[in-house]
């Protein structure tokens, strides 16, 4: 991960070294654990793995067991409180890699053993917890013709389906790769931990099995920190709600005198380029690593499915976004061979995870909000593609989904820490307010300017998490970040 803000970052790597050299409190190990020694970057701590063994599929009394893996940092706080427990977004994300990855999240992890164990943890399916190989299916999309919708639709659905039969062959429950399994399994970690309550911190996908493990487990709950909010109706977002946030990204671009002459109105540009690559795809040669080259051919649906993979964080990649349509707009195709590259478009091979898969289509959506997508997507700038496979994907596999009362929002007086980045290109500002809207305990501080992964932005972030777990007021309801330069 990039970030513009090395010299807090340093700041708050120094003051964690602190923290690491103090003792932790004294306790003995949990049933299995290990105690090692865990490595970011330079800075190694103490810490302790285990795992414990839960049924793949809780609704099935014949299941195999599998492990679920973490990570415990022990608190180093005067006073030890619950365990909190960090739920990764993805879905797929690793607990144990977030903790491990220089210059990220790590800082915040150490911060926060100050009132309690801090547990990484890996979701089955992911990490250390992955038991499931991924599944190369038989289905490969063209590379140099022209794609249509009822094509990827078909071929992707043939996939699934491919996918299944090969998961069951190696043993796989796929109808245990849901959120509510995933919830059952931290109740049984707060078992293991021989813990009345737990915290629940999260972010994205994170924060949406935090949602639903309040109705797994709502009475040993004792807070939550969330961030970037995905309620459970919202795996699948809207359209318009994405046009939306390039309508607040356009403001933002205004406030730079140099950026609002280079892009006076980026949702013009944005349709200009997109309507051309319709009428006229563009023909690449892509070098490959093994010294080879391939022809390609880039399409409307390359450029909206990059697009929706980039803009989730204005300080990331919004700035290389605008500098490509600009190019493509003029007609120059210099940055394309790479980025189509790093996007993995050259492999034509459908492939799934089946963690991340099993999540997203258990999830599912509503039929209303299904009607209401198909509306929505033709006319949008990203189409249908923010959330791909999904909704393409919905209820392929019987008896995955969920349904729609897990879709409902929970209710709950949890005090809960909503932390809401206003430029967020992945979860936006009123559906976060609307998964949450159940909460009657909740505390919400938006991050002017902040994207989808806002933690370490800015050091008052971690200043309202650590007042919100101390049971301090959060005195503030607003954290400004300094926009990136949007010309370079």
């Amino acid at each position: 991960m990039l970030f513009t803000k090395t010299r807090f970052i340093s700041l708050v790597l120094a003051t964690s070294a602190l923290l690491i050299s103090g003792n932790a409190i004294a306790d003995p190990t949990f049933k299995g654990e290990q105690e090692i020694q865990f490595a970011n970057g330079e800075i190694s701590v103490t810490a302790f793995e285990g795992s414990i063994q839960v049924p793949e599929n809780r609704n099935n009394p014949h299941s195999r067991y599998i492990p679920v893996s973490y990570v415990r940092f022990p608190a180093t706080g005067n006073k030890k409180g619950s365990p909190i427990i960090y739920l990764s977004g993805g879905p797929g994300g690793s607990g144990i890699s977030t903790a491990k990855q220089p210059g990220f999240r790590f800082p915040l992890f150490m911060a926060l053993r100050e009132y309690g164990d801090v547990i990484a943890l890996d979701q089955r399916g992911t990490g250390k917890s992955r038991v499931v190989p991924r599944c190369e299916s038989s289905q490969q999309l063209p590379l140099t013709s022209e794609l249509s919708e009822s094509q990827v639709t078909k071929k992707y659905r043939l996939a699934a389906t491919e996918c299944m039969a090969f998961w069951q062959q190696k043993g796989a429950d796929v109808l245990g790769y849901t959120t509510i399994q995933s919830a059952m399994d931290i109740n049984e970690l707060r078992l293991h931990f021989k813990a009345d309550k737990v915290i629940l911190w999260g972010i994205s996908y994170g924060s949406h099995l935090a949602l639903a493990s309040l109705k797994v487990m709502p009475e040993h709950i004792e807070k939550m920190v969330l961030a970037s909010a995905e309620g459970l109706n919202q795996t699948v977002k809207l359209p318009e709600q994405t046009d939306a946030y390039f309508g607040r990204l356009q403001e933002a671009i205004n406030q730079q005198r140099d950026a609002k002459e280079v892009y006076p109105d980026i949702k013009k540009l944005m349709h200009r380029v997109l309507d051309k690559l319709a009428t006229k795809p563009i023909k690449l040669r892509l070098q490959q690593k093994h010294g080879d080259s391939i022809d390609f051919l880039f399409q409307r649906s390359h450029m909206q499915a990059l697009t929706s993979a980039l803009i989730a964080d204005p300080h990331r990649f919004i700035p290389m976004l605008l500098q490509l349509y600009t190019e493509l707009d003029k007609g120059v195709t210099d940055m394309l061979p790479d980025l189509v590259n790093r996007a993995g478009f050259a492999n034509s091979v459908i492939q799934f995870n089946i963690m991340s898969f099993g999540m997203d289509v258990a999830s599912g959506i509503t039929d209303d909000r299904l009607r209401l997508f198909n509306q929505q997507a033709p006319a949008s700038l990203v189409g249908k593609f923010l959330n791909f496979p999904m909704p393409l994907l919905n209820k392929v596999i019987p008896d995955l989904d969920l349904g729609d009362d897990f879709r409902q929002n929970p209710e709950s007086d949890v005090p809960t820490l909503l932390l809401t980045g206003t430029l967020d290109g992945r979860t936006y500002i009123q559906p976060q307010r609307d998964a949450t809207q159940g909460l009657t305990n909740l505390t919400q501080v938006m991050v002017n300017n902040g994207g989808h992964n806002l933690f370490m932005l800015s050091p008052k972030v971690t200043e309202v998490i650590k007042a919100f777990l101390n049971n301090e007021p959060v005195a503030i309801d607003a954290i400004d970040i300094d926009l990136p330069p949007f010309v370079r």
